[in-house]
């Protein structure tokens, strides 16, 4: 396939789903703020049982769709980024400097923005990290609606950006937000892992004894208090890319089978389960109570600093050139809307303050909400606002 057609279908998957996740944000929002807030909250709370033999996982729908359908999401984000780094945008050197610059100050000064507001509150710290993450379907479907206006170039910047970021994040979760570790789940993963990499390195390219044991490594890693979702990305690094003989390649075969259902499917469904804010009982003091306002915060000035920061940094000094027919005024319009976190920065919320634990649960949601929101629309006015600058110079 060739490589723009390739980008083609990426955008307009990533497009289509950042507008999917707008409504069913929206429509969270609506009915857990309706007289049908009882059937929302019972549906997600509704307990699932899966069990074989003395083997049970007892989760409440919620925890099925944050642990279990997120561990697709986050192999297809694995398989992207091996992807990425073998054969395309992180492939070489010059190419990773000036997303990944802007993705370091993206992630480095929202958590230091975080930080600051929360520093007196050892409980509230926890969530230094939720302000980190960029929604990259949500972005890349805000940018979509300007259409050609806007350069592919900035396009591929922000896609890059975006998946160096969800790399970060990634480790993030594996170090920060781990529980209580199990010695016998984590040797039973370990082995689930030898053989994968025995698998690829034996030339396996059959899809089926992956997945048999990716699920096993599932299970296992979701017992030992390692987040369950990193057996996802785990098993995607596992996937060879190329092959000996003329068989197409299993990673992407399959990253290609999952993004639809990832993209319309468990994205959605993620933001639909999550993003159900009630707004009983909201004050002006919800918005401006150090945890949401330092999210917020974090999410909109913090990313703008960070990623136009690193960027203007990478370029004056030498060593990244902007992307091709952009603008500063792109890249500020691009550094805004990095600060859509949205559904990392929902599920990273979720580990941060578990629902039902933490007397913070449900306050990084307003803070989230709030700061993607007004990402979101400054991102896309400032974006629309150097396009049409750049047509009257161009014209």
């Amino acid at each position: 396939m060739p490589l723009r057609s390739t980008f083609t279908r990426f955008f307009q998957l990533e497009a289509a789903s950042g507008l999917l996740l707008i409504a069913a944000a929206a429509l969270a929002l609506i009915i857990n703020n309706s007289s049908l807030s009882w059937l929302y909250n019972g549906l997600l709370d509704t307990p699932v049982v899966a069990q074989i033999g003395a083997l049970k996982i007892a989760k409440p729908l919620l925890l099925w769709i944050n642990d279990g359908l997120m561990a697709m999401f986050f192999l297809l984000i694995g398989l992207e980024v091996k992807r990425e780094v073998l054969d395309g945008q992180l492939s070489k050197p010059s190419q990773i400097v000036l997303p990944g610059a802007a993705a370091i100050g993206g992630m480095v000064v929202p958590a230091l923005v975080y930080w600051f507001l929360n520093r007196d509150d050892p409980t509230a710290l926890g969530g230094w990290a939720i302000p980190m993450a960029t929604d990259i379907a949500f972005a890349l479907g805000v940018l979509a609606l300007l259409g050609k206006r806007v350069p592919v170039s900035l396009k591929l910047f922000l896609m890059t950006l975006a998946i160096i970021d969800d790399l970060g994040a990634i480790i993030v979760i594996a170090i920060f937000y781990s529980g209580t570790l199990s010695t016998l789940s984590l040797a039973l993963a370990g082995a689930c892992i030898i053989a994968l990499i025995a698998m690829n390195r034996l030339g396996v390219v059959k899809l089926g004894p992956y997945m048999i044991i990716g699920l096993i490594l599932w299970v296992c890693v979701l017992k030992s208090g390692v987040h369950a979702t990193l057996a996802g990305v785990t098993l995607a690094f596992c996937i060879p890319l190329r092959t000996k003989n003329a068989e197409s390649s299993p990673l992407l075969t399959l990253e290609h089978a999952l993004h639809p259902w990832v993209a319309y499917g468990i994205l959605p469904l993620f933001a639909f389960a999550n993003a159900g804010l009630s707004l009983s009982g909201v004050t002006v003091e919800s918005f401006t109570h150090h945890v949401p306002m330092g999210i917020a915060a974090g999410l909109l000035l913090g990313k703008t600093v960070g990623v136009f920061g690193l960027t203007w940094l990478a370029v004056k000094i030498g060593i990244a050139a902007l992307p091709q027919g952009a603008n500063w005024g792109h890249v500020l319009g691009v550094a805004i809307l990095c600060g859509i976190g949205f559904t990392m920065s929902l599920f990273v919320g979720s580990l941060a303050f578990e629902p039902g634990v933490s007397d913070y649960a449900g306050m990084d949601r307003m803070g989230i909400l709030t700061g993607s929101i007004l990402a979101a629309l400054i991102g896309y006015a400032v974006t629309a606002m150097a396009s049409r600058k750049s047509a009257v110079l161009q014209s």
